[in-house]
């Protein structure tokens, strides 16, 4: 599947996570976030409502992804007094908890915090979402895991934190978009580049064989459009150029294979599309912030 190959290239990030503690007959305002926002029920029941007043019932092992920019509301209980309301994103070491209510009492836990996933540094996976989605975990008791895995990191300084928890939060993706596909007969409609046949076809060409002498109107031709129809809807569908899209998908083939201890740098670059290793080596630099040599050195750490 094309989500697959492209789920193999995405960069996560995310932001520190909070623990949300409501108390039954409490909500907890929310302020619009910059990304999408994660909501994944660790214990009790709830809702998750909109400033129009659509509610979204959320049970234990549920996740919720709230689009970016829209205020929302956890809340807990039939008859909801009190509220308190967060005016700004949390901050600090370890994880904080936001508390509505008393922690004792708390009866909806729910850890909550804000993740970007992207293809190199343009295609947003949610940035088309428009409205909440919510799905139902509880048969992927490795969510749960995953959850408290990063809550965990989160609590310390350890060495690799950052790079097992962006493992963890990519897992929690694979286990979320595939009970999306599940729910809705394999549709993502606010996925545009993957639900439409003609683009996914130059997408899947350009995965298959990155190290090809792609040009915009050889892959506006696998799509079947005009040079120009095809260049306006990849950008946007997955925020870059096609040529872009295909450099920076080399660069990261590219990548996998210095992690192996075979090929030589003249080699990689040949096997993904490079005749020239200084070209080569100055557009990974670019990518990675550091050589090819020093990359299979171990030197990269990633970003935070």
């Amino acid at each position: 599947m094309l989500l697959d190959k492209l789920l193999d290239h995405v960069v996560v990030h995310s932001e520190p996570f909070a623990t949300c503690l409501v108390s039954s007959g409490w909500r907890l305002n929310l302020p619009g976030p910059p990304n999408v926002k994660f909501h994944f029920v660790m214990q009790g029941s709830g809702l998750l409502r909109l400033p129009d007043d659509t509610t979204y019932p959320m049970e234990r092992f549920f996740l919720a992804v709230v689009p970016h920019g829209a205020k929302h509301t956890p809340e807990c209980g039939k008859d909801v007094q009190s509220e308190r309301t967060i005016d700004a994103p949390p901050t600090g070491d370890g994880v904080v908890r936001l508390i509505a209510g008393t922690p004792v009492s708390a009866e909806f836990r729910v850890a909550c915090g804000m993740v970007n996933v992207t293809y190199g540094d343009s295609l947003g996976l949610f940035q088309r979402l428009g409205e909440v989605i919510v799905a139902d975990l509880s048969a992927y008791p490795q969510v749960r895991s995953a959850f408290e895995g990063i809550l965990a990191e989160q609590g310390g300084a350890t060495e690799g934190s950052v790079a097992l928890t962006r493992a963890l939060m990519t897992q929690c993706i694979v286990y979320l978009l595939r009970s999306l596909s599940d729910q809705s007969d394999g549709r993502l409609p606010w996925l545009p580049g993957l639900e439409d046949p003609n683009l996914s076809q130059a997408v899947e060409t350009i995965f298959e064989h990155p190290e090809a002498a792609h040009t915009v109107d050889s892959l506006a031709d696998r799509a079947l459009m005009s040079r120009s129809v095809f260049a306006e809807r990849f950008r946007e569908a997955f925020g870059a150029t096609p040529i872009s899209f295909v450099h920076n998908l080399r660069i990261r083939k590219a990548a996998g294979l210095r992690q192996n201890r075979g090929p030589s740098i003249e080699q990689v670059a040949r096997q993904v599309g490079f005749n020239n290793r200084s070209h080569f080596s100055t557009a990974f630099k670019d990518q990675f912030g550091i050589s090819p040599a020093a990359f299979r050195a171990g030197q990269y750490v990633g970003q935070d």
